[in-house]
């Protein structure tokens, strides 16, 4: 047969491999990078292949999927599959990307519908329950940066994620609720609701604290509403029992109210600091922390091992950084503040990344004439 009579090649489209996508978000500090999550079905040994640099607590995302997936009434395939987290040059933590990998893992099996546009923020139980993660607030954030606004979240975490501007929220309490609503042929029953937890207690300064119950000290008041109006740094210098601790409580109190966007970075703060379902609103009154003369670096600046938390500094940011007994404090702590009084920012350098928080807040600090209280000379030391 000549070259130009060759029968054509004939595909067999339904033996193609298909790849199964979803889309979460990895948080390094607030800072977050979208990462596509992607999904193999291969005819080696039954297995589950995890790939991109997912930490402990990922790698058990696994035993977490099987069971949710069973529990849900849609298991997962019995083949062997390879979930790939890319870009596969940053690390991985949580447990927040468990309903992208069983959505990329169903996507692949083409058990439920393909979507390119939904980003997947939950963690998952053994009985399929959709969990909070910490962190949801500035997830969102960064999906909704980069152009996502599709974002799908355990219902607890509803209320959070519906506090970024341009976000498209959609909540569940359980995967087969999901799974139904992204085509799957199964009908989810009825699941009971989260449990109710303790109640979430706002961040402001404290009960309610008024400058007007001060008597007298018109020099120091005055003082506080120099600072107020100009967001300028105030040293309170006295003897035991002058008032400094009490004027430096009620300075958030005549602060003007923070504006939306510091307003959002600190509950994204608090939302990585505390952890699960405690940001419901955004706060209008600017933070008052007052951390303990003996705190150390990491508490006043942030840090730890593993995942990074913000310190101090950052919960201040947008508001009030007391230090009492400022003289009690390290000399290494104290001079850690410098960047963020110079730059508004904390910058923390690791040995595979560097972490950003926010921290710009105006320092209050409150200290004694001498170590004695009093003062030499005054007659009362």
């Amino acid at each position: 047969m000549e070259p130009s009579q060759q029968a054509p090649v004939t595909l067999n489209v339904k033996s193609a491999t298909r790849i199964g996508r979803s889309y979460s978000v990895a948080l390094t500090g607030m800072k977050g990078q979208m990462v596509t999550v992607e999904a193999d079905i291969g005819n080696a040994l039954p297995g589950f292949t995890l790939l991109g640099l997912p930490d402990q607590s990922l790698q058990e995302a696994k035993d977490r999927i099987r069971a949710a997936a069973r529990n849900s009434g849609l298991d997962l395939t019995r083949r062997h599959l390879t979930v790939n987290l890319t870009p596969a040059s940053i690390h991985k933590r949580g447990s927040v990307f468990d309903l992208a990998i069983m959505m990329a893992a169903w996507g692949a099996d083409y058990a439920v519908r393909a979507e390119t546009g939904p980003v997947f923020l939950a963690a998952l139980g053994l009985d399929g329950s959709l969990q909070s993660a910490p962190g949801i607030l500035p997830a969102v954030m960064a999906a909704v940066d980069a152009g996502y606004t599709d974002i799908v979240v355990a219902k607890s975490s509803e209320v959070e994620a519906q506090l970024v501007p341009g976000a498209t929220v959609r909540a569940y309490q359980h995967l087969a609720e999901v799974a139904h609503d992204f085509g799957a042929p199964i009908e989810p029953a009825p699941h009971p609701g989260p449990a109710a937890g303790p109640a979430v207690k706002e961040h402001t300064a404290g009960p309610s604290l008024d400058l007007a119950e001060i008597q007298g000290q018109h020099e120091a008041r005055w003082a506080l509403e120099i600072a107020a109006a100009g967001g300028h740094n105030l040293l309170l210098l006295g003897p035991p029992g002058a008032g400094k601790t009490m004027l430096a409580q009620r300075l958030t109190t005549i602060m003007p109210v923070m504006d939306t966007t510091i307003a959002l970075e600190h509950a994204a703060i608090q939302s990585l600091s505390e952890g699960r379902d405690t940001t419901t609103a955004l706060p209008e009154r600017p933070p008052f922390e007052a951390p303990h003369h003996a705190a150390s670096v990491s508490a006043l600046i942030g840090g730890g091992s593993g995942i990074v938390r913000p310190g101090a500094v950052s919960k201040a940011h947008g508001g009030v950084l007391f230090l009492d007994e400022a003289a009690e404090f390290k000399r290494q702590v104290l001079d850690t503040l410098r960047q963020p009084l110079e730059t508004g920012k904390v910058m923390l350098h690791r040995a595979r990344h560097t972490v950003e928080f926010p921290a710009a807040f105006q320092l209050v600090m409150a200290t004694n004439p001498c170590p004695c209280g009093y003062g030499y000379g005054t007659g009362k030391a």
